[in-house]
């Protein structure tokens, strides 16, 4: 069992800035991805960004060079900066852990945190 706390989420004007955070606790074991995805009503979760445990990154299109990804894995966690935000950047943002499945032993893991909620106003 694995527990995603997510914080740092709210409303903001177009162009200014944003930060997440997600605070992983329980049995995390060996490589793993977490990533953050965004949810507008009405349509699919959908990658915002993720990050490995060693630190590689994948970017949506429409948040690279605005946003940025990172870790701490001593402390579980990852955050999310959120700078230039714009109108469509809206929506309820997700955290999510999942298992990098290396050997047929490896545990697989695959959590998600309650949400956030994004509002970029114009």
């Amino acid at each position: 069992q694995v527990n995603l706390v997510e914080s740092g989420g709210g409303s903001v004007q177009a162009g200014g800035s944003l930060r997440l955070s997600c605070a992983a606790s329980g049995s995390i074991f060996g490589p793993n991805i977490m990533g953050w995805y965004r949810q507008v009503p009405g349509e699919q979760r959908e990658l915002v960004a993720d990050i490995t445990t060693r630190g590689r990154t994948n970017y949506a299109d429409s948040v690279k060079g605005r946003f940025t990804i990172s870790r701490d894995n001593a402390k579980n966690t990852m955050y999310l900066q959120m700078n230039t935000l714009k109108p469509e950047d809206t929506g309820a943002y997700y955290c999510n852990i999942k298992a990098i499945r290396v050997a047929v032993e490896s545990p697989y893991y695959d959590y998600w945190g309650q949400g956030t909620q994004v509002t970029v106003s114009s």
